[in-house]
């Protein structure tokens, strides 16, 4: 084995005592005791974001059917190839009942159609851009080819834009957004049109598809670029799971309306970033589920499974089902961002930070008839606390179960494996006279290279976070070592793609860097900290 070695050392293995530097006065708070403040901060995370009231009257709660957002079916099969077309456009559609609201949109729906494909059967995705901005389209959670990956200069442009003469792209400026520009001579950029190629060479699981341009992928998630990708396979389907209508797609986001029904948000115009109030993150006050607010599903008395996208731009949930006699039932855990875990695992609570999916099983077998099970946020507050109902309405013959055993491909990566550890840290900080968001300190620089990793090492990374920071690798998955220096929490089993940081909290992971050559990413997924600079290069040689 080759010799274990540290780099990109020096930085301290818990943050201490700190003062987090002021961002326009919405962070003025300490970071208390780094690893030894981290168990209690792990039951209650703090809320890192300030809420942005709607202007409208909000409607009762469960009063809306839920949605399933439709699948997509490919335009052509030939060549052992599945290719599906998808144009962005703008329309006007009811979110709220009786409100007209303006959203960009994955082939005219919120959320996007879903993809479902197979394990190892390549699918082609050609986006078309009638927005009137640039976008980048990224398959979060997706082994994917760097060509493919969505990076975010990687642009395709709208008609009438102008070209980004030799990869120069308007940059960062921070809070005030005072721009500044920055060259990337790698950015590979397109007219109208772009085909994205997805080998999907990964195991069966719940991804999802979003914008990522630089500077830009908070207000354009916001405004409804966000969609589902299903991977499928015989061994997953062989498990006797629930499946067909009992098989719900649940993505999660919250938003905010103005007066005049359009999605209100906090943004500097064509400038990156938001306003000041707003710099730890945007939080809506209206909760969405497949965008509609608030619904109810009419469900059978059966076990259902239920796989969770928390498409929020900022704002954490903590999950509780409730019945209408106050009884707590059960979420068993049977699958991770990265697929299914090797054994369920069953949570009472069970939290969930942006871009976390969380595949569970929910029994309404001893819910009586005409009843509801409301699914709860307990970090919610007034109408956040509410999230969705199911109203169960007949008793039905349910022969799905959940197995004992659910994998056997985990990786089981050890820590003697590792051939490095770096250590990085998550914090605020000064960019470009401004303020901003920073990884060791640097604000995001597509030109600067950040990590080089050679193509299948194994590493542990050290991570470090100041106030809530949920931090996603492309590419790979990774499996949590520690929280704080102690065992990882039960929500932490499985091969993850995010982990959620608390404030004053480090965790290490473990991953191999496998699949593709190229140049990738890793990020804050509060995307208002991402447009603000929390990114950083990975090179995999």
């Amino acid at each position: 084995m080759r010799e274990r070695h540290v780099e990109r050392s020096g930085l301290p293995r818990g943050l201490g005592r700190r003062q987090v530097l002021g961002i326009g006065g919405a962070l003025g708070l300490t970071v208390v005791g780094g690893l030894a403040a981290s168990a209690a901060f792990s039951r209650h995370p703090a809320v890192t974001g300030a809420v942005l009231h709607s202007a409208v009257p909000l409607p009762p709660a469960f009063q809306v059917p839920l949605p399933l957002p439709a699948v997509l079916a490919p335009v052509s099969r030939t060549g052992g190839v599945d290719r599906y077309e998808i144009t962005q456009r703008e329309v006007t559609m009811e979110i709220l009942p009786g409100v007209r609201t303006p959203m960009w949109t994955y082939g005219g729906t919120f959320p996007g159609p879903t993809i479902e494909s197979r394990r190892g059967r390549p699918v082609t995705v050609t986006h078309r851009n009638d927005l009137p901005v640039p976008t980048v389209v990224h398959l979060h959670g997706g082994r994917t080819p760097a060509a493919s990956d969505g990076y975010p200069t990687d642009l395709v442009l709208p008609r009438s834009w102008p070209d980004a003469a030799h990869g120069t792209h308007a940059g960062h400026g921070g809070g005030n957004g005072s721009g500044h520009a920055m060259r990337d001579p790698r950015a590979v950029q397109t007219r109208r049109t772009r085909d994205y190629t997805f080998p999907m060479d990964q195991r069966p699981t719940l991804l999802w598809y979003h914008d990522h341009r630089m500077d830009f992928t908070a207000p354009a998630i916001w405004r409804g670029l966000a969609g589902l990708h299903i991977v499928r396979d015989g061994a997953e389907e062989s498990l006797g799971l629930p499946s067909g209508p009992r098989e719900l797609p649940l993505m999660i986001a919250d938003r905010a309306f103005a007066a005049d029904g359009s999605l209100a948000y906090p943004s500097l115009r064509d400038r990156p970033g938001v306003r000041e109030p707003y710099l730890a993150g945007v939080l809506g006050d209206v909760i969405l589920v497949n965008g509609a607010p608030w619904p109810v599903h009419e469900a059978d008395a059966a076990k259902y499974r239920l796989r969770i996208l928390n498409a929020s731009n900022a704002r954490h949930y903590e999950l509780e089902a409730v019945d209408d006699d106050g009884r707590r039932l059960d979420l068993v855990q049977i699958g991770a961002d990265q697929g299914l875990l090797a054994a369920p695992v069953t949570h009472g609570r069970l939290p969930i930070a942006p871009a976390e999916r969380y595949d569970v099983v929910v029994d309404f077998s001893g819910v009586p008839v005409g009843n509801r099970v409301r699914l709860v946020n307990r970090l919610g507050s007034g109408r956040t606390r509410e999230v969705m109902a199911f109203r169960i309405a007949r008793k039905v013959t349910d022969h799905s179960r959940v197995p004992a055993t659910l994998a056997k491909d985990l990786p089981n990566w050890r820590r003697s494996d590792a051939v490095r550890v770096r250590d990085f840290s998550f914090r605020a900080g000064r960019m470009h006279g401004d303020h901003g968001w920073l990884i060791d300190g640097l604000p995001f620089d597509p030109a600067r290279s950040d990590v080089t990793v050679r193509l299948g090492d194994v590493e542990v990374w050290r991570l470090v976070a100041d106030v809530h920071h949920p931090v996603h690798l492309h590419l790979v998955g990774f499996r949590v070592l520690t929280r704080g220096g102690r065992s990882p929490l039960a929500h932490d089993a499985g091969l993850k793609d995010t982990v959620s940081l608390r404030p004053g909290e480090s965790a290490e992971i473990i991953t191999r860097f496998d699949g593709y050559r190229g140049r990738y990413l890793f990020h804050c997924h509060n995307a208002e900290h991402e447009d603000m600079g929390m990114m950083a290069n990975v090179e995999i040689t």
